[in-house]
């Protein structure tokens, strides 16, 4: 299929672009890297009515990178790789925060493709944000003042209540805090690719600003999660089965909302891996995603 035939939609200003004309099963060189160009410049794409197998779905993830396997969610059967995020009333909606995946790793994800298997009748839909936006719109004094800062990411102030539930949840705990303990990242992070400035905390996985005082990193983050809510930064997908997203990790932040609860929600999704984030003023990496 020649990328002449591919339509990008844009849904909003800042993020968020429909993708046309568009078989995730047939894509050759040509067509995959102007996807590629395309997540840069809208950071989430919508494919609508695909219909891939497992091996189709990780076959096109594996374009972006290495797949890897997340530390708490399901894997589909005989696809380690293929996270199942499978809700319905035994089993509440854990996502509906603000957060990049896996912030908590020392390299965190790149990018991540989300398909939809089963949407229950109401609800359901995920938010992204523009990571950009939300940095761009920083008063200049403040945003320098910022770009001095790290930030610690901690898979437990996220996971940690859910895992204590477990039976085997102390054990569980133990594990977690010496296999995954907390990381450090610059608050603003410069993306490889495009040059451009980020803002780098979420809600669910940012726990401290390590060179400020409890008072004052409690103060800063308070603020800065507020400003990442605002709707201009934001677009919200209405999901259909059979949509695919694929969005840029490190410059986004998403939201998947639990309003469909108790009804049953199924989504298979593949997560590649990243690098580490780096502040300043580094150069883009012309080979990288």
């Amino acid at each position: 299929m020649s990328e002449t035939h591919v339509t990008f939609k844009p849904r909003t200003a800042a993020i968020g672009a429909d993708v046309l004309g568009v078989d995730l099963n047939h894509l050759d060189d040509a067509l995959f890297a102007r996807l590629k160009r395309g997540l840069h410049e809208h950071l989430v794409l919508f494919f609508h009515d695909q219909h891939l197998t497992p091996e189709a779905h990780m076959a096109f993830a594996a374009r972006f990178g290495r797949m890897e396997v997340h530390e708490v969610f399901t894997p589909l059967a005989g696809h380690p790789e293929i996270s199942v995020l499978e809700h319905d009333a035994a089993r509440p909606p854990i996502s509906d925060t603000w957060h990049s995946d896996v912030t908590y790793r020392p390299t965190p994800s790149m990018a991540a493709v989300l398909y939809a298997r089963h949407i229950p009748p109401r609800g359901g839909d995920t938010l992204w944000l523009s990571a950009y936006a939300a940095y761009e719109a920083l008063s200049p004094a403040f945003a320098e003042f910022l770009c001095g800062l790290h930030a610690e990411h901690d898979f437990l102030q996220a996971y940690g209540g859910y895992l204590g539930k477990k039976d085997d949840g102390a054990e569980r705990l133990k594990r977690a805090r010496e296999e995954t303990p907390p990381v450090v990242h610059p608050l603003i992070v410069v993306h490889p690719v495009t040059g451009r400035r980020l803002l780098y905390v979420n809600p669910t996985f940012t726990s401290r600003i390590v060179e400020l005082s409890k008072k004052e990193s409690d103060a800063v983050l308070k603020h800065l999660f507020e400003h990442l809510l605002k709707p201009e930064f934001q677009v919200r997908l209405q999901w259909q089965v059979n949509d695919v997203a694929v969005w840029d990790n490190r410059a986004t932040q998403h939201y998947a909302t639990g309003d469909y609860y108790p009804e049953f929600r199924r989504m298979h999704r593949i997560t590649v891996g990243g690098d580490r984030p780096v502040g300043g003023t580094a150069k883009p990496l012309a080979a990288a995603l």
